[in-house]
């Protein structure tokens, strides 16, 4: 078990202590322990057997639904309450600078009674600093297991704000190039299109189960303050998601401006290929009727001959020249 345990504290009062065995420190919370004091624990990846011989020899009381969940990952955003303990999966995102690609990870997190259980999948790490920020408020740490619940659930909301600068960036540098001068590929589009799908897929999911956590009267969450800042969660939530629509929107509209330049563009080579054909083709229709080899041609026993062909030919080219340019084909 102490192998996929890859962080563990006790809170008791809304400050840290020395955590012994986690069976025993679990048993005197339970026992003797305030409502709001509770353990931390941390796993990474752990397997069905691990999961479950977790939950027996701490006795946390998982639903079996909640750890098949847990171990098989690749599940939507969601909040579920399974009676006295509360099930979450989070989607973590990581912006890749090189590529300007999302990355997408999954933490779920089991709140208990007196216990908080995070199971981490992937590399993407969110949690890094979450403990000491809110071992910085022994106030909020306090509230018990809920406030861990939170700071979790807000450090997850805080890197979705980041990517989503991120990304508005990407938007903007595309829409740009598609109203200068120079092509962009639809390609580049398409595939910021498809980021933008995949982001929304992790956030939108989770905004109706937040609300709740603070609103209505079924919610888990009890004390004002607590509740306040889960709403505070969910504002945040809300303007991501609402920025991530319009993005996608706006790309849509976007890729449809590209492909009407695009489209645009093709037309006007294509009249500046048939301008040069027809003037190219006046010359060339003058030497073929002169290349016949007929014996009776009076044209070719005038002493200019020659040079009025040459000079009709240049003539022909520069009237089709000044027609075509005016009309804009050229």
């Amino acid at each position: 078990m102490a192998r996929v345990i890859i962080d563990k504290a006790l809170y008791r009062g809304g400050k840290r202590e020395a955590c012994g065995d986690l069976s025993d420190e679990l048993g005197v919370l339970r026992e003797t322990g305030q409502q709001t004091d509770f353990l931390w624990i941390g796993l990474k990846d752990p397997s069905m057997e691990e999961l479950e011989s977790v939950n027996e020899e701490l006795g946390l009381g998982l639903h079996p639904l909640a750890v098949e969940d847990a171990v098989n990952g690749r599940q939507r955003a969601k909040i579920e309450p399974y009676g006295r303990t509360v099930f979450v999966v989070l989607k973590t995102l990581s912006y890749i600078e090189a590529t300007s690609d999302i990355e997408t990870g999954e933490l779920m997190v089991h709140v208990g009674e007196h216990f908080v259980l995070t199971i981490r999948r992937g590399e993407l790490s969110p949690l890094a600093g979450v403990r000491k920020e809110l071992e910085a408020d022994p106030k909020k740490l306090a509230l018990g297991p809920l406030s861990a619940l939170h700071a979790v659930m807000d450090r997850v909301v805080d890197q979705y704000r980041e990517i989503e600068v991120e990304v508005a960036r990407d938007v903007d540098e595309i829409e740009e190039g598609v109203f200068s001068d120079h092509l962009v590929s639809s390609d580049d589009i398409y595939r910021l299109k498809r980021e933008v799908l995949e982001f929304r897929r992790a956030i939108q999911p989770l905004i109706a189960p937040l609300r709740t956590l603070y609103a209505g009267q079924r919610t888990p969450v009890r004390d004002e303050e607590l509740r306040l800042l889960y709403r505070d969660v969910d504002d945040h939530l809300h303007f991501v998601s609402d920025r991530i629509d319009s993005y996608d929107r706006l790309l849509s509209d976007v890729l449809s401006a590209n492909l009407a330049k695009i489209s645009v563009q093709q037309n006007a080579d294509m009249r500046r290929i048939s301008a040069w054909v027809a003037i190219v083709a006046v010359p060339t229709m003058i030497a073929g009727i002169y290349g016949m080899n007929f014996e009776n041609m009076p044209e070719l026993s005038w002493r200019y001959g020659y040079f009025i062909v040459l000079g009709v030919m240049a003539t022909a080219c520069a009237v089709l020249y000044a027609v075509f340019k005016k009309v804009k084909w050229l």
